[in-house]
């Protein structure tokens, strides 16, 4: 049995002075001041596209593709950001991305205003600890509370708040129309008892029409056509066969030889490929199928033998759209036709062929297939601008048809709670008690943000908020951007899912909370390999 020797040089053992000998090390104070620098320093890349009046960022990549945008957490993944805690707080961002779909870059201000006001007490000799508890105690009282400043949603403030959060990211009228489909796709997908599937919304590009032409279609449209015109064009109550591979005959690799030593030996083989084609099709015709999608190939020659049968075919199916159908019509994929059994059969309300867009689909309507967008635009480059929005739109849709309350927008949900916060606060007698409040005035920071990036004043436009609130006893009053006034945000149509401002809440705090508790950052200069032990 080997021994492990320690040497004792100096407070640190040999292995750990070998360990950190090509290491830079940053401790205690200095590590979180260059911690918290960081996370400023990335909110500062990305505040100003906060609110409908944000201003866009072009990102250039390594090919020279450039893009567009002023989402939040696509220029942060984008960039290349090598510090560890940047990279902490692009994590929370891209979680809150994951989850709900907006709220991205009010995740990053909230967490680096929080360290911001973190480190203003370190300096006045406030413990990192203590601020983390006071952070953590903040969070659990806003997380009680916000349910109290909510209002239960419809179909008419769900639109509005979609609008909301498509605020900045295109024309009114694009907001207006991705707002009402996004609405109508989630809709049809919607069941009451069980979370939405994102996944039963399927969407379509189309170049050369008008965004207004954009359209929802129930059920999940493939760019697909029959593989003989004299098929049936729409079938009805039908039964569906998905299969991983085809209805084709065998090829053989470039390098197979064949050794033919008779003349009938060829003969033979064909004859075995057109039995095998043959008992393939006898097998659909006894399991009753209407529909057959294949992965792969389906032979021309038996192309009339299908159509004979009724049956619509469809070739050349990518697995995705596979792993589609059989989610929605309930079938099992599988390998080999003659092997399929009855339990492997899906069905469908109905299957048909229609034209959209000059281009002929195929439409399958099921019980669980859902819905299609298609999005249709003048070029490329609007066409991915709108389907950016869609992915937003959906997101936060599905969230509100999952929790449909919704708060007032406008910054005034964050200025209630650190209203709420502050008198919080004064009921805890421990130094928690400036944590809470430091807590607080960071919340306030999405105002002051809005309010600049709308080229108005930060200071006075949150001070009026404060004063409004106060003075009309209501939780409902933010800043309107368009008017540059002091309003009731729900009677202005600014309303935000509570799920998605939770979230950005618990995200940033978590974040927050976590660079708090580093004191201690080791910088590798080189690839540091583990010494080798005395008796090894």
């Amino acid at each position: 049995m080997s021994r492990a020797y320690v040497y004792d040089v100096g407070g640190l053992t040999m292995g750990e002075r070998e360990i950190l000998e090509d290491t830079t090390r940053t401790t205690g104070r200095d590590a979180l001041k260059k911690n918290v620098q960081a996370a400023i320093a990335l909110s500062g890349a990305i505040r100003s596209t906060l609110g409908p009046k944000g201003l866009d960022k072009l990102l250039i990549d390594d090919d020279g593709r450039t893009l567009v945008t002023n989402d939040g957490v696509t220029v942060l993944e984008t960039a290349k950001v090598e510090h560890p805690v940047a990279k902490m707080v692009i994590g929370a961002s891209s979680l809150q991305d994951k989850i709900a779909k907006d709220g991205t870059t009010s995740t990053v201000i909230l967490c680096s205003e929080m360290l911001r006001n973190a480190w203003e007490l370190v300096v006045q000799g406030i413990h990192p600890a203590v601020i983390g508890r006071g952070f953590r105690m903040a969070e659990q009282k806003v997380i009680e509370e916000i349910e109290q400043l909510s209002l239960n949603g419809n179909k008419e403030l769900f639109k509005k708040a979609v609008m909301s959060a498509l605020s900045g990211k295109g024309h009114d009228s694009l907001k207006e129309i991705v707002s009402e489909l996004s609405l109508n796709a989630v809709e049809i997908v919607s069941d009451k008892d069980e979370k939405i599937d994102r996944s039963k919304i399927k969407i379509i590009s189309q170049t050369g029409s008008s965004i207004k032409e954009s359209e929802v279609i129930q059920g999940l449209v493939l760019a697909k056509k029959r593989i003989a015109s004299s098929m049936p064009k729409n079938i009805k109550n039908g039964s569906i066969m998905l299969v991983d591979g085809g209805i084709e005959r065998r090829s053989f690799s470039s390098d197979m030889k064949l050794n033919v030593t008779t003349p009938g030996v060829l003969e033979s083989f064909r004859v075995k490929e057109r039995e095998m084609l043959t008992n393939q099709i006898d097998k659909l015709k006894e399991l009753g199928i209407d529909v057959i999608a294949c992965k792969e190939g389906i032979d021309d020659s038996v192309k009339s033998e299908l159509a004979k049968l009724g049956i619509q075919a469809f070739r050349r199916v990518a697995k995705s759209d596979l792993d589609l159908l059989s989610k929605s019509c309930n079938a099992t994929i599988v390998h080999d036709i003659l092997s399929a059994t009855e339990e492997n059969i899906g069905t469908c309300l109905s299957s048909s062929n229609k034209t959209l867009g000059g281009l002929e689909h195929w439409v399958v309507d099921a019980v669980g297939s859902g819905a299609t967008i298609i999005i249709r635009g003048s070029t490329v480059d609007v066409i991915g601008e709108v389907e950016r929005c869609f992915d937003d739109s959906l997101g936060v849709v599905c969230q509100m048809y999952e929790d449909d309350r919704l708060l007032p927008g406008g910054g005034a949900t964050y200025v209630a709670l650190a209203r709420l916060l502050r008198r919080y606060a004064e009921t805890i007698p421990d130094r928690e008690q400036l944590a809470i409040e430091a807590y607080g005035d960071a919340l306030e920071v999405i105002v002051r943000v809005l309010a600049e990036n709308g080229g108005m004043d930060p200071i006075g436009s949150l001070l009026s908020v404060v004063s409004k609130q106060t003075s009309e006893n209501s939780n409902r009053f933010g800043i309107n951007l368009y008017t540059g006034e002091v309003e009731d945000m729900v009677d202005s149509g600014v309303i935000e899912p509570l799920g998605i401002v939770r979230q950005a809440i618990i995200g940033a705090t978590e974040a927050a909370i976590s660079i708090l508790r580093i004191d201690d950052v080791l910088w590798a200069k080189q690839d540091i390999a583990i010494p080798e032990l005395p008796g090894n």
